[in-house]
């Protein structure tokens, strides 16, 4: 993303419930999205709702903007894609999200992505305002993205072109010694061998070769080994 570039404007248009509006802005935030802009809600703003949907995304329902018309909500917008699964009627370019994504990222000026009310998504006086038209390849039978689900699909291809981290992973030790390996494998020998495991004689040495390989395969820790011992050690003491 060059520095003239600038993360995307989601735009709500007329959204029916503030639930939904929390969930969106909690999709927004997880991906680096900040800047939301309502046109005329349902059931107006603030909304109570709003606030526990979006598990802590608070900065992204205080900073929202509300605007009368969609028009005005795009003022500043140059670059604006309507998301949609319908067909339009309309001759306008066609692209998904990672498209979307990758032009965004590198195109100066606001862009913004348009999502339309729950129950029927954008009208067509909305769609025309759009550049492009926006969209996934999806089920024929069954084109049902909640407001949340579409919002998150676009998030998602545009933060692959941003500096977000990934979460922290946990720490994996690495394998242990060969020594260590070793031992865990003679601990079981010795264990089977009393008890006619490696039978018949001129078969043990490889019955061992492949004992050794399924043991050698998982790349186990230190910890792993001490635990496995472990567990030799008191099938031992039960067998006394």
């Amino acid at each position: 993303m060059s520095a003239e570039t600038r993360p995307p404007v989601i735009v709500l248009v007329r959204p029916q419930l503030g639930e939904n509006i929390g969930k969106a802005a909690r999709a927004m935030l997880n991906f680096g999205l900040t800047e939301m802009r309502i046109v005329a809600p349902r059931d107006g703003w603030p909304n109570p709702s709003a606030g526990p949907a979006a598990a802590g995304a608070d900065v992204v329902l205080d900073r929202a903007e509300i605007f009368e018309t969609t028009a005005e909500a795009l003022a500043d917008c140059t670059h604006v894609y309507a998301s949609t699964v319908r067909k339009r009627g309309m001759t306008k370019d066609v692209v998904t999200p990672e498209q979307a994504a990758r032009e965004i990222a590198v195109h100066p000026g606001r862009s913004a992505i348009m999502f339309g009310r729950e129950a029927s998504g954008l009208e067509s006086e909305d769609v025309a305002l759009a550049r492009k038209l926006l969209t996934v390849p999806i089920n024929p039978e069954f084109g049902s993205l909640n407001l949340a689900q579409a919002v998150i699909l676009c998030a998602y291809e545009y933060s692959k072109h941003c500096d977000l981290a990934m979460p922290t992973m946990e720490d994996i030790p690495p394998p242990a010694p060969q020594d260590e390996l070793d031992g865990l494998i003679a601990h079981l020998e010795n264990m089977l061998e009393p008890k006619g495991y490696f039978f018949p004689e001129d078969r043990a040495e490889a019955t061992k070769r492949t004992l050794r390989s399924v043991l050698t395969r998982p790349g186990w820790n230190s910890l792993e080994i001490r635990t496995l011992r472990g567990v030799l050690s008191s099938l031992q003491k039960c067998d006394k």
